[in-house]
This record gives structure tokens, C-alpha cells and sequence, in this order.
């Protein structure tokens, strides 16, 4: 599975996409109310806001601040200070295009108070201070690099996927010789462009996630997202996709997954890759999904263990193909096997639903007729 399209490290995450939100307020008129994901477009030196600093100085002194319901849950959930943006809605107010500017663009970084010495429960839940890790080593021997807000973001969401969701994990191989073969085959008789060139060319991960959105859908139950008063079963198989950029990760998502062909899964999962790396990737491209996939085989890792993105229910994890021996009915035989490693929420899928939802995702893998019928 050498393609790196559509592939890259989830860490966790959608990458991180935010937890399910309480509903928000009707925000005015022109802005949407969807809330930005977690993986939203990287900024040099954002504001975090919970950094004590000039922002939280206005506020504290009892400066009101004119910004639209919708602007201040994207600012607060990407961790910037409301209180350091300039508003271009209606006399000054502060509206979403502003934040996702800054999201873009950072925002100039404020003075930060210097924590008191003693330890809360929060200090501590969130580890070692600033301070406290550079006292470790001596001056001159790192390069520190300021976070900007995509990584403060994803590092603030997979945090909090770990202490809040209750993960469990199960493993399963799978063999791809028929699957590489039945790829061999659709590429060799792709239709050539007028320079010659083939019009497409699938890659492994296309067959992943469209093997992994019919499984999905042949087992609806774990199709689902934690809601705290509710779980939420999702009729379509969004699948997110995690992609590396410089800096953190995007989880664009293939819509409806189980109802597109091969073909345009492979369009669709190319041209958010791309514009994912030149961080061009508009904010309901990234946002909500079912579920997730995280491919490392193209970098050799034979199997590991990923992080729930939240608000999703599950994570798929793929590893590398690579040929092995095994025993079929007391032959010797080789053949080309890859281990994928689910990652379950507790909370809405327990484990006998989760091994069912990947028993489902072996057959099609290994029976890809299935993805075609």
C-alpha cells in the first residue's frame, strides 16, 4: 500500500474534529452554524485562551466584547483569545470569518503571567509545565518552536480524547492478495487521457475505506457517535481520512463513502490530500464523519494502536502489506496479509459489536468482488 494519498497520522487524531457540542445558538444572519473542526487551518503564533494575557485583562475589566454566538464557540474551541480579534461584521462585531482568519493568520501573542508555583488539579492533569520541561535541559542544547494554533489544538483535543474516552482495541489480519489483484486489473484497463496517461489510478487505501464504509453499513449499531444523553447512529458512512500536513494533520471526509464507486472515492480522496497540504480545505470538508482511517503502511509500520477522533465512535488503523507463510488446511503457503487495529468508544460500541464491525471489514477486503457488486 505505497500510495500516500489520503494517508497520514491521526492524532488522533480528526484529527482531530471536536467533541460533540451542546447546540448552539442561531447565529446571524450569513455566517453558518456549523463549529470548526480541531484540525482547522494552522496559524503562527495563535493565542491560547487560557493564557492569561491581555485579552483576559479587557475582560476581566469589564470590557465587552461584540462578537456573534457562533464566533465565540469556534474561538473557544480552537483555543483562541475572542478578546484579541478585530471584528469586521456590523460595527466592529466579531463573526466567524474573523476567527477563521485568525485560525489562518495567528493572532499577535499576548504577554503570559507567570503561573503560581503549586500544582492544581488541572495543572497537573495537563503535565509538566513550560518552565518545569525546559529546567530539564541546559540552555543551548533544543530548539524550542512556538505551537501555532493547529498544533495547541490537536494536542489540547487528543488530550482530551485520552482522559475522557474509554478506549479498547482489536486486531485483525487480513490477506490482499485479491484485492492487489482486482486493483492490477481496474488500473490496467483505466482509459488513457489525451496525453496518454491513465484517467485514474487506484491505490490500496481506496479499497480500505470503501471496504470500510459497507462495513459500516452492514453493521449500523457501531455506525454510531457518544451524545452523553444519547448515541447517535448515523445512516451514511462519512468517513474521515487522516492526512498529514506540516505542523498536524487534516481529516477530510468522504461523504456517504458507501454509495460512491472506487473511482470517485480515489478523485475525492486525491484532491483533499492535495488541498489539504497547501492547507486550502474549507471547514465542512473536515467536520463531523462517522468514523475514521489512519493508514501508516506506506512508512512500513506493521500495525499500531490509534487515538479516537472525536466526535467519532471508531478509528481504523492500517498497517503495512507484507508477505507472510501460513498454513491452509495443513499446506505451506505465502501470501500478502496486512493488520489493521480498530479503535472502539466503550461508550456507544462495546466489544462484541466492535469485532463483528471487523470481521465484516475482513470479508470485504478479502472478497473485493463484494465492493463491486
Amino acid at each position: 500500500q505505497g500510495e500516500k494519498e489520503g494517508s497520514g497520522v491521526l492524532h488522533g487524531g480528526n484529527k482531530v474534529s471536536e467533541n460533540v457540542a451542546a447546540k448552539l445558538p442561531s447565529p446571524p444572519a450569513g455566517e453558518g452554524g456549523t463549529a470548526i473542526a480541531v484540525t482547522g487551518e494552522g496559524a503562527n503564533n495563535s493565542k491560547v485562551a487560557n493564557a492569561p494575557g491581555e485579552g483576559a485583562s479587557a475582560a476581566r475589566s469589564g470590557t465587552r466584547i461584540f462578537a456573534s454566538p457562533l464566533a465565540r464557540r469556534i474561538a473557544k474551541d480552537a483555543n483562541i483569545d475572542i478578546a484579541a480579534l478585530s471584528g469586521s461584521g456590523p460595527k466592529g462585531r466579531i463573526i466567524k470569518a474573523d476567527v477563521e482568519k485568525a485560525l489562518r493568520e495567528g493572532v499577535p501573542a499576548s504577554p503570559i503571567v507567570k503561573p503560581a508555583p503549586a500544582k492544581t488539579g488541572a495543572t497537573m492533569a495537563n503535565g509538566m509545565s513550560a518552565n518545569e520541561v525546559r529546567a530539564l535541559y541546559e540552555d543551548g542544547t533544543y530548539e524550542a518552536r512556538p505551537n501555532d494554533a493547529m498544533r495547541t489544538v490537536v494536542a489540547a483535543r487528543l488530550s482530551e480524547a485520552k482522559q475522557t474516552i474509554p478506549h479498547f482495541y482489536l486486531t485483525i489480519d487480513c490477506q490482499i492478495d485479491n484485492l492487489l489483484a482486482a486493483r492490477a486489473d481496474i488500473n490496467a484497463t483505466a482509459p488513457k487521457n489525451k496525453d496518454g496517461k491513465p484517467e485514474f489510478k487506484l491505490s490500496v487505501n481506496d479499497f480500505i475505506v470503501k471496504a470500510w464504509a459497507l462495513a459500516l453499513q452492514q453493521v449500523p449499531d457501531a455506525n454510531a457517535t457518544w451524545a452523553v444523553d444519547s448515541i447517535l447512529y448515523h445512516k451514511a458512512s462519512d468517513v474521515a481520512i487522516a492526512v498529514a500536513v506540516p505542523g498536524g494533520l487534516f481529516t477530510p471526509v468522504v461523504r456517504s463513502a458507501e454509495t460512491k464507486s472506487l473511482r470517485q472515492i480515489s478523485a475525492e480522496v486525491r484532491d483533499y490530500a492535495m488541498r489539504a497540504k497547501s492547507k486550502k480545505l474549507a471547514p465542512h470538508e473536515y467536520q463531523g464523519g462517522s468514523s475514521a482511517i489512519s493508514n501508516l503502511g506506506m512508512f512500513g509500520i506493521k500495525q499500531f494502536s490509534a487515538v479516537i477522533n472525536p466526535p467519532h465512535g471508531t478509528i481504523l488503523a492500517v498497517g503495512a502489506g507484507e508477505e507472510r507463510v501460513y498454513a491452509d488446511k495443513g499446506v505451506v503457503k505465502t501470501g500478502t496479509f496486512m493488520s489493521t487495529t480498530l479503535s472502539c468508544d466503550h461508550r456507544s460500541v462495546d466489544g462484541a459489536l466492535g469485532a463483528v464491525l471487523l470481521a465484516a471489514f475482513k470479508k470485504m477486503i478479502e472478497q473485493p468482488v463484494m465492493m463491486l457488486a
